[in-house]
């Protein structure tokens, strides 16, 4: 049951990304030259949704779709390793024009190419796994 709660989920973000253009090469490369304010409402968008939210399960105690709880753990040294991510991430985002999300929202829409993207993404994920513990956290 939870896989067809989790594809419909994907689903139901696929068409908002292509609705919302969020999976548009050209909406990323307007982003990316600071020609377009569309992207950045979307995220910013995104950004306060998610803040009101997690604020919301907090302050509520509001427990998971399984009835777990969410419990948030404070970290250390987030400047550093977000602003490391964040710069290899947005590299990744400009060099490929698309994020991890309409990735595969472009793979539904029949973008083909976009597969070589998704193959390099997950080469990395398991090259991280291999060096994970000699990387600094």
């Amino acid at each position: 049951m939870r896989t067809v709660i989790y594809l419909l989920i994907g689903i139901l973000f696929g068409i908002v990304m292509m609705k919302s253009e969020a999976a548009s090469w050209f909406r990323i490369y307007e982003m990316f030259n600071f020609e377009s304010f569309h992207m950045y409402g979307i995220i910013g968008s995104a950004v306060l949704v998610g803040v009101i939210l997690v604020q919301l399960i907090k302050r509520l105690e509001i427990k998971s779709f399984y009835g777990e709880s969410i419990d948030f753990s404070p970290k250390d040294n987030v400047f550093k390793r977000y602003m490391f991510g964040g710069l290899l991430f947005g590299l990744g985002w400009a060099l490929a024009g698309a994020c991890p999300g309409p990735m595969f929202t472009l793979v539904g829409a029949g973008y083909a190419a976009i597969l070589i993207v998704i193959f390099a993404a997950i080469l990395g994920t398991f090259l991280y796994g291999l060096l994970r513990d000699k990387l600094p956290h």
